[in-house]
């Protein structure tokens, strides 16, 4: 085959899939390099979770005008059901928390792992959507919904707090007047 030559249209489906799957198999490579695209310049440098969603961000600005209609083609089904693919929705922004918590050496465990991650991945979802229609204010916004975030997590942490508190003080009475041994 010589430069100028094209595919036949049946190599094309063989090595993509069919109809829309390699317009979708396109767009999901962006989307991964993307993920990739948000680690740190080099390696010795200490990345937030912030920094992370920022750059991710600043990925999707040379392409804005196309992502809406390819989040519309990836939220389409290749079969007759489900009417919508809901995985395709969730995938991207659960990706991109997981990566960021990555980079950030957030490692925590058990449930804490699950809400922290899908918190994250919501803020982004949310930021992403909002860079759609308001590019210059993408990032303000991302950093708004961190920062709420961050509020709640210290409210829910000073709530369990003083749970933990008055739970020992009744303990503690409850021994004094000897209903407990």
């Amino acid at each position: 085959m010589s430069n100028g030559d094209q595919l036949p249209d049946r190599t094309l489906d063989i090595l993509f899939g069919p109809g829309e799957e390699a317009r979708k198999t396109l767009i999901r490579a962006w989307l991964d390099e993307g993920i990739n695209a948000m680690g740190p310049s080099n390696e010795t440098a200490q990345m937030t979770v912030r920094d992370a969603l920022h750059k991710r961000l600043e990925w999707n600005n040379p392409v804005l005008d196309k992502l809406p209609e390819a989040y519309a083609l990836l939220a389409t089904p290749s079969g007759i059901l489900p009417p919508l693919g809901v995985k395709n929705i969730v995938e991207h922004p659960a990706k991109v928390a997981h990566r960021a918590c990555r980079l950030a050496n957030q490692n925590a465990s058990g449930t804490s792992w699950y809400t922290q991650r899908a918190a994250i991945a919501a803020i982004y979802a949310a930021a992403e959507l909002h860079q759609l229609t308001s590019p210059a204010t993408a990032t303000r916004f991302l950093d708004g919904l961190l920062e709420a975030n961050d509020r709640a997590s210290n409210a829910a942490s000073d709530v369990l707090t003083f749970g933990n508190y008055i739970g020992r003080s009744w303990l503690a009475i409850a021994r004094s007047k000897g209903l407990l041994p």
